[in-house]
C-alpha cells in the first residue's frame, strides 16, 4: 500500500500566538492518534528549529542552511493509505490542526522495505 510524506516548512507556525501552540499541538496529536487508530500511522513529529548539518559523500560535514533562507522541513507525517485521496484528506486535518498549509508526496516504493 501507498506511504504519503505529508509536510510543512518550518516557521509555518510563526503566526499562531505562544499561547495558543499547546492547543495546535494537541489538536495535531488528536488527528495522529486517529490515524493510528484507522491503521494509517507509520510515524511523524515536529522537528526542532535549528540549522542543519550537511554530511558529505566523503564524510566531510558543513553547515547546512538557516530556516527563512531556504524552505526547511519543520514537521512530518508518514502515513500508509489506498489512495492520494485519503492523503489529501488527512493532509486537510493536519492543515485545520497545525493551523497551516501541507504538502502532500507519495514516498516512492521499495519492494526491500
Amino acid at each position: 500500500m501507498p506511504r504519503y510524506l505529508i509536510s510543512f516548512d518550518d516557521g509555518a507556525m510563526d503566526h499562531i500566538p505562544p499561547e495558543d501552540l499547546p492547543v495546535a499541538g494537541e489538536a495535531a496529536r488528536t488527528v495522529a492518534r486517529d490515524a493510528r487508530a484507522e491503521g494509517a500511522w507509520i510515524f511523524g513529529g515536529g522537528l526542532l528549529r535549528q540549522q542543519a548539518a550537511i554530511v558529505g559523500t566523503d564524510g566531510s560535514v558543513t553547515h547546512g542552511p538557516q530556516p527563512g533562507t531556504k524552505a526547511v522541513l519543520g514537521g512530518f507525517s508518514i502515513l500508509e493509505l489506498a489512495t492520494r485521496d485519503e492523503a489529501l484528506h488527512w493532509a486537510g486535518r493536519f492543515a485545520a490542526a497545525c493551523r497551516c498549509a501541507q504538502d502532500v508526496r507519495e514516498i516512492m516504493y521499495d519492494p526491500e522495505f
